[in-house]
């Protein structure tokens, strides 16, 4: 694939845009803060290309970027705290991670299948891109995993060159450094990440106190516990052969011994494509959580690429549970 750089003040530079989003392809973007490496938050394919792009070893929880307060109650609940928030900070460099609004449109693979979403309002063209496509933009840094997060166009282009078709140039980000991250609360704020805006401003427009996620019993970091993504039945990894009863989670087309004796199959990707497997992850999971499934059988799927993000997520939901 070749990728195209094009200054963000073309004019047909948003339409652009907006219309490889929609087709599910990565667009390279502007922020305030750092460029962000975006794709249709709704779209799972999409949200498995962005790990892709970047080598992320695991399905980490993905910020969904949007136009406004309007989109972000269509995504999250909202509480008296963080729309105070909203109503200081956004549009601008603050991240807040708040309970998933029941039917909301993110993808699971944006939330890593948590109950939590994170939503941020930035300036400029990110919060239009959102508004033409009519759906938020899931956006980490426009960067391969563990390297620096750019602040512009020709940083992304040397670290993605050929991973997206298209990067929008629209100069040096103005803050440089990634938006701050809160959990609002009835009583504090959970800092989770520092950032543009420091916990003095966010104390003093909220008159709360703000804490460290290790101060905090009741907050965890997304993602950290060992058993995870689980769901009512103990699941059993890398099976070749199936036991008469169990629900199987399939790869690829070669079928498994004794599958004919399951009680139901899901494959996550017929045809091997562990970008379709990726997408497909947590809804399987989800399929298979109910109170009268008590075997779960995992079909053995490859450890490279995404296919260690997959893993990853699957060792979780079959750890032992207290």
């Amino acid at each position: 694939m070749k990728t195209e750089l094009l200054l963000a003040d073309a004019p047909d530079a948003e339409r652009r845009a907006a219309e490889c989003l929609a087709a599910g392809e990565l667009v390279g973007i502007p922020t305030e803060t750092v460029y962000g490496l975006a794709a249709d938050a709704t779209d799972g394919a999409a949200v498995a290309r962005i790990f892709e792009a970047k080598g992320r070893p695991h399905f980490n929880p993905l910020i969904c970027h949007v136009p406004g307060l309007a989109m972000a109650e269509t995504l999250a609940e909202l509480g008296p705290v963080a729309r105070r928030l909203a109503e200081a900070f956004w549009p601008g460099p603050l991240t807040m991670v708040l309970p998933l609004k029941a039917g909301s449109a993110v993808h699971p693979l944006a939330t890593a299948g948590l109950a939590t979403v994170a939503i941020r309002a930035p300036r400029g063209i990110a919060g239009r891109l959102a508004a033409r496509l009519g759906r938020p933009l899931a956006a980490p840094s426009a960067n391969p995993s563990g390297r620096v997060s750019p602040t512009t166009a020709a940083q992304v282009l040397r670290g993605l060159d050929g991973r997206l078709p298209l990067i929008l140039d629209g100069g040096p980000c103005d803050v440089g450094v990634e938006s701050t991250i809160v959990a609002p609360g009835d009583d504090r704020l959970v800092l989770l990440r520092a950032g543009g805006i420091d916990r003095a401003e966010l104390a003093r427009v909220t008159g709360l106190p703000v804490v460290d996620p290790a101060d905090d019993a009741a907050i965890s970091a997304p993602g950290q516990l060992t058993s995870h993504y689980a769901p009512a039945g103990r699941v059993r990894l890398d099976a070749t052969d199936i036991l008469p009863g169990e629900h199987v989670i399939a790869f690829g087309a070669t079928p498994l011994a004794g599958q004919e004796g399951a009680a139901a199959i899901v494959n996550l990707s017929p045809t091997g494509d562990l970008r379709e497997a990726a997408a497909a992850l947590f809804a399987a999971l989800a399929a298979f959580d109910a109170p009268h499934i008590t075997r779960i059988a995992v079909a053995p799927i490859p450890r490279h690429g995404l296919g260690e993000a997959i893993n990853d997520r699957l060792r979780r939901a079959a750890a032992p549970r207290g």
